[in-house]
């Protein structure tokens, strides 16, 4: 069951989450706060506890080039609002690009929100919503497809060629029926990834979108005292037969992996041993996704 935030801790969420933005992107032509008075109001609402509730939203800009070579002149704007309630509501973000057809810019902001509706789950989802543009926004400035031809499109492909990897995180993973379920759902899957257990836990799986997605059905319905999508990663391929599926894999099978850092339980996982094996397997940048941090 959720438990219900009180307005005060999302304000708190809120106040902690925009001194994080701006401690990452420093310079103002990537981050810029539009309203500083709307700021002040919620810190002096997290300070005094005779406060009233701040008159406006939080809002600010989120400038964001993506990881394309040959579009590196284009720029993505995020212009976002944080209503009271975020958290535990979606934040309000408007995606916009000199290079964006307006067909494509609706198309883009609603599959930004499906997104942040499937993964956010209550979680402060500013940088996951940044990392999605940044991922996938110059895509949708190719996409001038009408609606209906991107349904029959997406229903004749997305059945078997595109590949997932989901970066699952959970508050802890001790009990070993769980783990084990882990273990022999991603085998009769066909997924790889590796499952750190202990707290936190990480799970990642990798393999076809809709034995991702299986998966991910089966674990969340589990009992949790928390768990959700971190990040998600999906790649379309052309054809997708099994070499191309193959050549995706960063992880040969699905093992578990126990980093320990020999704690009182021993149950504490090293989280330096995490970033180093991450990092073998070119997915360091992942490390600071779950923990808000550059690894070591």
């Amino acid at each position: 069951e959720t438990i219900e935030m009180t307005n005060r801790e999302e304000a708190e969420i809120q106040v902690s989450e925009l001194d994080l933005l701006s401690s990452m992107f420093p310079y103002e032509e990537e981050f810029i706060v539009t309203d500083q008075l709307a700021v002040a109001e919620l810190k002096h609402y997290v300070e005094n506890e005779f406060a009233e509730m701040p008159s406006s939203k939080v809002q600010f800009i989120l400038n964001v080039k993506p990881d394309v070579s040959n579009n590196s002149m284009v720029e993505f704007s995020m212009a976002c609002a944080l209503p009271f309630k975020y958290p535990s509501v979606l934040p309000e973000i408007t995606v916009r690009s000199s290079l964006l057809s307006r067909s494509q810019q609706i198309h883009l902001n609603s599959d930004l929100k499906i997104y942040l509706m499937e993964n956010s789950s209550g979680e402060p989802c500013m940088l996951s919503a940044r990392e999605w543009v940044k991922d996938h926004a110059a895509a949708y400035i190719d996409k001038e497809l009408s609606t209906s031809s991107v349904t029959i499109l997406n229903a004749t492909e997305s059945e078997d060629i595109t590949f997932t990897r989901l970066w699952i995180y959970s508050h802890h993973i001790y009990n070993k029926q769980k783990r084990k379920n882990i273990i022999d759902w991603a085998k009769e899957l066909s997924l790889s990834g590796f499952c750190m257990p202990g707290k936190p836990g990480v799970v990642c799986v990798e393999g076809l979108q809709s034995s991702c997605e299986e998966f991910w059905s089966r674990v969340r319905r589990l009992t949790w005292k928390r768990i959700l999508i971190r990040h998600r990663e999906d790649v379309s391929l052309e054809g997708g037969g099994h070499t191309e599926i193959q050549n995706q894999r960063k992880f040969s099978t699905l093992e578990e992996k126990c980093f320990d850092a020999h704690g009182a339980r021993g149950n504490h996982m090293d989280l330096g041993q995490l970033y180093h094996f991450l990092e073998e397997k070119g997915c360091a940048d992942i490390f600071k996704m779950y923990f808000g941090v550059e690894g070591h």
